[in-house]
C-alpha cells in the first residue's frame, strides 16, 4: 500500500507482522507499479518495479544480490507482473542468489500454456512454496508435480480482533437497530454482488430492517477499462428492485483501522463470488477472524474455511438460496452466535503474529535446505563494447598503473616512474584506481575487460581491507608492511571510496565486482551523513549518483544524495556574493568536484536551483583558473591556495585539479549540451599535453604515466598514483565526450537520471 490491491494489502500486513515479531532489521519491500501509476510508498520501500519495464526486474535482482539479503519472499499473482502471464518476474527470480520463498495467491486447476510455464518455473526456482489452503497444496502436487516437502500451508493472516457485539459499531454507519449484511473488498463483476441485491426483496419481506453495506472501491484494472460501470449497474439494479434505500455503496478503499469498524458492524458477512477457482480470499479470512456469521458461494477457499459449520454455503448464481440462508440466520440467534464462535475460535491460529512466525519458520527452513544443497546461479551476461578510433587524443596506455600495483593494491608514490614502496598505500589512490580500472573494463580498451577486471578486484579488495565495520569508516594510510598508520581515515578518503564503489555498481559489467562493491557501499554510506567536509559530500554524491544510474528507484540513496547536495547548496548560498561565487571563503583542492556534484544531483533530482548554483560556481571557477592567455589553464596552486581577498597561489599546479575541471565541464556539457563546456574541457586537457605555464607536457607517452605537477621552475618528474590516475580519468572523459570510445554509450546509459 498505498496501491489499492489485495496483494498490496497482504504484503503490507505481512511486512508489518514480521517487523513487529522480529524487529525492523533489514526488512524492506519492492512493490510493482501498474502502468501509468506511481505511489507515495513508506520508507520500507527501497526499490520499485514497473510492471511492463523488463529492465527494472533485472536491476531489482542485482540490487537484492549485492545487498546481502538472507531471503526473498515473493507474493505471486499472475496479473501484477509484466509479460505473458506475468513472466517478467522470472527474469528477476533466475538471477537471485539467496533462497526464495514464494507465496502463491492463485493456483489454477486448468492453467493455460503460459500460466503453466510461469508457475512451473517459479516452483522450480523457489526453495519453498507457501499456499493458504490445503486444496492449493493438493493442486500443486497433482497439477504441477511439486513435491509435498517443498510446500508450506500457511493460512491467510487475520487481524487479532476481539469477539464483539456488532451493535457496538453500528452507529458509525447510521445503522443502529438494523441487521447489517456486509461485503467488502475491491469491486469487480466476478464478485457476484448483484446476486445479494437480487436476494434483498425476499429478505426484506421477512426482515424490513436489513441493510446491505458494500464497502470498497472498484478494482483499479476494472476502473481503468470500464470506469464505474459495474458500481452504477449495482445501484441501478437496486433502484429497479425497489431496495435502494437498503443498499449502502461505500466507495472507498478501507484502511486497516476502518476495517475493524466495517467488519465489526456486520451481523452476517457475504461472499457471493461467481466462480469456484479461487484458492484464497483475504476478505473471507478477515471476516472469519472477526467471528462473523458467514454466507458464501462454494469457491475453493470458502469450502475449506467454512467447513464444520463455520459458515453457510449456497450455490453459485442463486439469489433465492442467499435469501434463504440469510433469513435462517437472522431468525435463529442461537445458531448464528454458535457459528460466530466456531469461526472465531478456528481463526485464532491464523492471527498475524502467528502467521509471521509461520513465515519465519519457512524462511529458516529454506536457508537451511539451501545450505545443504547450494544452487548454481546464472552468470550475468558480459557485453563487450568494441573500442572506437581514438582520433587526435593520446593513446591510452595502462602500463604504469599496472607497474604501480602489487599484491596489496596501488602504491601511493613513485620515484620518477619507479614505484616507491617505502611510501605505502592509501585508500584515496586505490579508490581512484578502482574508478579508472572499472571504466577501462567498460570500454574494452587496451587488452579487453578481463585485464582491468583483475586490477579492479585488487583495488576493491584494498577498500574492503580499509573498511572498519565497527566504526563504519575507511582507514586511509597503510605502510608497505600492511600495517595501518591510523584508525580512521579522512572524510575525503571515505567519500572517494564511496565514489569508487558507486562507479563499480553503476558501470561494471562484472557481477562479482558489483556484488562485493554493493555490500561495502551499503555499509559505508551512512557515515557520509555525519561528515562536515564539503569535498567528502561531493565525492559521496558522485558515487551515489553513479549507483543510482543503475538503481534509479532506490529512495534511500536518493535521500542521502539529496541531503548531501542540499548541504552543498546551503554553504554555497551562505558563502557566495557579488564577486565570490564559491562554497567556501577559499579555493583549495579538487575544487571543481563541488559544482560537478551540485549540477549532477540537481539535474537528477529536478532541482533547478542546484543546477543554477552549480553552473554559476563552475563558470566562476573557469574564469578564476585562467590568467593572461585565455587558452591557458592555470589551476589553483597547492602552495597557499586562494583565499577571498588575497592573491591566488599559482604553483604548485596539480593534475588532480585539471582532472576535476575536465570532469565537471563535461558533466555540464552532457546535461546542458552547451558547447562552451566541451570547449573549456579541451582547453584544460591541453594543460596535460604542454599547454601550461611552463609549456611542458605532464603526460609521459613512453610509460603511460603522468608527472606529479608543475613547480614554478620545473615539472615534478615523479609519476605517482594520484597524477597518473587523474590523467587517465581525464582522458577517458575526453574520449567519451568526443565519441572516440564506445565507453560514451555505456556511460550515457549508466549515468542517466
Amino acid at each position: 500500500m498505498p496501491r489499492e490491491c489485495g496483494i498490496a494489502t497482504f504484503t503490507t500486513d505481512l511486512c508489518t507482522a514480521l517487523a513487529t515479531e522480529f524487529g525492523e532489521g533489514r526488512l524492506f519491500a519492492i512493490p510493482v507499479n501498474d502502468p501509468d501509476s506511481s505511489y507515495e510508498y513508506p520508507e520500507q520501500v527501497r526499490l520499485e518495479l514497473d510492471q511492463e519495464d523488463l529492465a527494472t526486474y533485472e536491476r531489482a535482482a542485482e540490487f537484492l544480490n549485492f545487498n546481502g539479503n538472507d531471503i526473498v519472499c515473493l507474493q505471486h499473482e499472475y496479473g501484477i507482473f509484466g509479460g505473458a502471464a506475468g513472466r517478467y518476474i522470472l527474469v528477476l527470480l533466475r538471477k537471485l542468489k539467496m533462497p526464495l520463498v514464494t507465496t502463491l495467491h492463485t493456483v489454477l486447476r486448468e492453467p493455460d500454456a503460459n500460466q503453466r510455464i510461469v508457475l512451473e518455473e517459479i516452483a522450480q526456482l523457489s526453495d519453498r512454496l507457501v499456499v493458504m489452503s490445503e486444496l492449493a497444496a493438493q493442486l500443486l502436487r497433482e497439477v504441477y508435480a511439486v513435491p509435498s516437502g517443498k510446500i508450506d500451508v500457511i493460512p491467510h493472516g487475520v487481524p487479532d480482533l476481539p469477539f464483539m457485539d456488532p451493535n457496538y459499531f453500528k452507529d458509525k454507519f447510521g445503522t443502529e437497530g438494523k441487521s447489517v449484511l456486509l461485503t467488502f473488498g475491491l469491486l469487480s463483476p466476478n464478485k457476484g454482488i448483484e446476486n445479494v441485491i437480487r436476494a434483498l426483496p425476499s429478505i426484506l419481506e421477512r426482515h424490513p430492517n436489513v441493510v446491505y453495506i458494500v464497502s470498497g472501491v472498484t478494482h483499479p484494472h476494472i476502473r481503468r477499462r470500464e470506469g464505474e460501470r459495474y458500481r452504477e449497474s449495482l445501484q441501478a439494479l437496486a433502484e429497479q428492485l425497489g431496495v435502494s434505500d437498503h443498499l449502502i455503496l461505500n466507495n472507498r478503499f478501507v484502511s486497516a483501522e476502518e476495517l475493524v469498524e466495517h467488519v465489526g458492524a456486520a451481523d452476517i458477512y457475504i461472499t457471493p463470488y461467481r466462480q469456484e477457482a479461487q484458492v484464497v480470499s483475504g476478505t473471507l479470512a478477515i471476516a472469519l477472524g472477526a467471528g462473523k456469521a458467514i454466507v458464501s458461494t462454494p469457491y475453493w477457499h470458502a469450502k475449506e474455511l467454512l467447513a464444520d459449520k463455520r459458515g453457510v454455503l449456497v450455490p453459485f448464481e442463486a439469489p433465492n438460496a442467499i435469501a434463504e440462508a440469510v433469513i435462517a440466520l437472522l431468525e435463529n440467534d442461537a445458531e448464528r452466535h454458535a457459528m460466530r464462535k466456531r469461526a472465531y475460535l478456528y481463526s485464532r491460529g491464523t492471527t498475524w503474529p502467528k502467521t509471521a512466525k509461520a513465515y519465519m519458520a519457512s524462511f529458516q527452513r529454506a536457508r537451511f535446505e539451501r545450505s545443504l544443497q547450494p544452487k548454481a546461479t546464472n552468470p550475468d551476461d558480459l557485453a563487450i563494447i568494441p573500442t572506437a578510433s581514438l582520433g587526435h587524443l593520446p593513446v591510452l596506455r595502462s602500463e604504469h598503473i599496472v607497474a604501480m600495483t602489487d599484491d596489496t593494491g596501488m602504491l601511493q608514490h613513485s620515484i620518477f616512474s619507479v614505484p616507491n614502496a617505502r611510501e605505502g598505500y592509501t585508500t584515496d589512490d586505490n579508490a581512484r584506481a578502482l574508478i579508472v580500472s572499472t571504466r577501462l573494463a567498460c570500454g574494452a580498451m587496451d587488452g579487453g575487460p578481463i585485464k582491468y577486471a583483475s586490477l579492479s578486484r585488487r583495488y576493491l579488495s584494498f577498500l574492503w581491507l580499509a573498511f572498519n565495520s565497527d566504526t563504519g569508516r575507511f582507514r586511509n594510510f597503510m605502510g608497505y608492511d600492511r600495517k595501518w598508520l591510523e584508525t580512521v581515515g579522512s572524510e575525503d578518503s571515505h567519500g572517494r571510496a564511496l565514489w569508487a564503489l558507486g562507479t563499480v555498481l553503476g558501470q561494471s559489467q562484472d557481477a562479482g565486482l558489483r556484488g562485493a562493491a554493493g555490500r561495502l557501499f551499503e555499509g559505508a554510506v551512512p557515515a557520509a551523513l555525519k561528515f562536515t567536509s564539503p569535498r567528502a559530500w561531493a565525492f559521496s554524491v558522485l558515487g551515489i549518483q553513479a549507483y543510482l544510474g543503475r538503481f534509479p528507484g532506490d529512495r534511500a540513496m536518493q535521500g542521502v544524495r539529496n541531503e548531501l547536495a542540499n548541504r552543498l547548496l546551503n554553504i554555497y548560498e551562505r558563502s557566495s556574493n557579488g564577486t565570490w561565487h564559491w562554497f567556501e571563503k577559499s579555493l583549495s583542492y579538487s575544487n571543481a568536484r563541488l559544482p560537478q556534484a551540485l549540477i549532477l544531483a540537481g539535474w537528477c533530482s529536478n532541482n533547478k536551483r542546484m543546477v543554477e548554483a552549480g553552473i554559476e560556481a563552475l563558470e566562476w571557477l573557469a574564469a578564476v583558473q585562467h590568467r593572461g592567455d585565455p587558452e591557458i589553464f592555470v589551476p589553483i596552486g597547492s602552495n597557499g591556495f586562494y583565499v577571498e581577498g588575497e592573491d591566488k597561489s599559482r604553483f604548485d599546479q596539480q593534475p588532480v585539479e585539471a582532472c576535476a575541471m575536465i570532469s565537471a565541464c563535461l558533466e555540464a556539457y552532457r546535461l546542458t549540451h552547451e558547447e562552451q563546456w566541451r570547449t573549456e574541457a579541451g582547453r584544460v586537457f591541453g594543460w596535460f599535453l604542454g599547454k601550461n605555464d611552463l609549456q611542458v607536457p605532464l603526460y609521459d607517452p613512453t610509460t603511460g604515466g603522468c608527472r606529479d605537477g608543475l613547480h614554478p621552475d620545473r615539472v615534478n618528474e615523479n609519476q605517482g598514483a594520484e597524477s597518473t590516475l587523474s590523467f587517465l580519468m581525464a582522458l577517458l572523459d575526453m574520449q567519451a565526450s568526443t565519441g572516440t570510445s564506445a565507453e560514451e554509450t555505456y556511460r550515457e546509459m549508466s549515468a542517466s537520471c
